[in-house]
């Protein structure tokens, strides 16, 4: 009797890879959905976050603010001083230094990968295939002992020292609620490199119809990490364009 394994074999890989192609594409239109849908999401023209960040003891006053166009921020108050962070007008990329409270523009690769970040506004999913993006179902996997559907996602390539290199995330999606619970990707430059890096994302709340996540986490996988709690976010927030401005040198 002919051996018919093999063509059982092709024929489960297949059925198996077309289950995969169309289950990846239900998690992210169910994340999409779940959290507000597409038409809201690409109606939104940017939010302001408020946030305090433990530290030391500590709780750290921080605002950040993203827009559609591209402009962001972050605001740390520290000691009674606004500290920016991360301030991209749409061309230039700045920060306070912190120890001499000088503004200092970045350099062009950094600016460079800044810019490509910000092409993400509100989420890199949204109208991913438009991007350019590919996303690909790992399969199942429990973390934090939740059990979540396990998607890569390729992004444009960044500059690193000089060299393309691959934007590689992986973006873990509760079972039930098809939201993402963690994002991990590797460090590729620095004297962290080739670590993995971990953001948890929970306490999923309604602002004016779109879900965000309240609190989260960062810091290096399998290590406790560094608590954000978000108190308010505001969406389509008024901004002077005069916020985002490299500071005129005294």
């Amino acid at each position: 009797m002919r051996n018919n394994k093999p063509l059982m074999l092709i024929v489960f890989l297949l059925i198996t890879q077309i289950f995969f192609a169309q289950t990846k594409e239900e998690i992210i239109a169910n994340y999409i959905d779940n959290t507000g849908g597409a038409e809201a999401w690409n109606k939104l023209q940017g939010i302001k976050m408020t946030a305090k960040v433990s530290q030391g003891g500590m709780d750290i006053p921080i605002e950040m603010v993203q827009l559609k166009d591209g402009r962001q921020m972050t605001i740390v108050t520290f000691q009674g001083k606004e500290i920016k962070q991360g301030v991209y007008d749409g061309t230039r990329l700045w920060s306070h230094n912190f120890m001499t409270m000088e503004a200092e523009e970045s350099d062009a690769e950094a600016t460079a990968n800044f810019k490509l970040e910000s092409n993400d506004f509100p989420n890199p999913f949204l109208n991913y295939e438009k991007k350019g993006y590919t996303v690909e179902l790992m399969g199942k996997e429990t973390i934090q002992g939740a059990e979540t559907f396990k998607i890569k996602l390729v992004q444009e390539p960044k500059m690193v020292d000089g060299q393309k290199e691959e934007s590689v995330s992986y973006y873990f999606f509760d079972t039930e609620n098809f939201v993402p619970i963690a994002m991990q990707s590797e460090i590729q430059s620095g004297p962290a490199k080739g670590v993995i890096a971990e953001t948890s994302f929970s306490d999923y709340q309604e602002v004016d119809g779109l879900y965000f996540p309240f609190s989260m986490s960062q810091g290096e996988k399998d290590k406790p990490g560094q608590p954000i709690t978000f108190t308010s976010i505001v969406v389509n927030p008024e901004v002077e364009d005069a916020a985002f401005a490299f500071p005129d040198k005294k």
